[in-house]
């Protein structure tokens, strides 16, 4: 999608660790996290592959929102629960300054910069301590998903995952890639009945949908 003056429009996703200065082994947290970004990117629709920019950054460009967000969502299972991230999702105009180095900028980095510097404010607040996810639309943008409306669903889906003890978020996983409750429980360790159980109670059916849901976010 292009805007008015023919420029790229695109889902910017930029992300960090939550606490990675106390890391005690912090090259095994930089493989662990390149891992998953390669993983996630090679299973995704990217435009630009989700990749470690410095430090414990990391960022990449999509076609549409629904899929950077869906991105986001798959990288915290991924890296749970060795590590938390957080996450913030812009749409709008993205400019490549250098083609070989990959060095952009725009409207929509801004975007994903303000929705990402939100979610670590209100991280310290009392009562939104599972906030994790944000998405900001680029103000120079006419077209594109409702901020208002994509925030209500990313409130609800933080809530509800930080609710859910690591066993909960593997078979949220799991159920988002296909895999049946009788090999999520040889997986785990535990019973099928065990694995419906959580399924029906810890609402991970209804976290499913929602999640794919996000994702045909155009």
């Amino acid at each position: 999608m292009t805007d008015q003056a023919g420029a790229p429009l695109l889902a910017t996703l930029l992300g960090d660790v939550i606490g990675s200065r106390s890391a005690d082994d912090r090259q095994a947290l930089h493989d662990t996290l390149t891992s998953a970004l390669a993983a996630v990117s090679a299973e995704l629709d990217t435009v630009d592959d989700v990749q470690v920019t410095a430090g414990d950054e990391f960022q990449g460009t999509f076609a549409t929102v629904g899929e950077a967000l869906y991105a986001a969502l798959l990288l915290r299972l991924r890296l749970d629960p060795e590590i938390d991230v957080r996450v913030g999702v812009g749409w709008g105009e993205v400019t490549v300054l250098d083609q070989t180095q990959g060095t952009q900028d725009g409207p929509a980095w801004w975007a994903a910069r303000a929705a990402i510097e939100w979610v670590e404010h209100q991280q310290s607040t009392a009562g939104w301590e599972s906030v994790r996810t944000a998405y900001r639309p680029a103000e120079e943008v006419a077209t594109g998903p409702s901020s208002e409306a994509i925030t209500a669903a990313l409130l609800c889906q933080d809530h509800l995952i930080g609710l859910m003890d690591g066993r909960s978020r593997h078979i949220l996983d799991g159920l988002l890639h296909g895999r049946t409750q009788a090999r999520l429980a040889e997986e785990l360790g535990l019973t099928r009945q065990a694995v419906n159980q959580r399924r029906k109670h810890d609402g991970l059916a209804i976290a499913t949908a929602a999640a794919q849901s996000l994702r045909a976010v155009v």
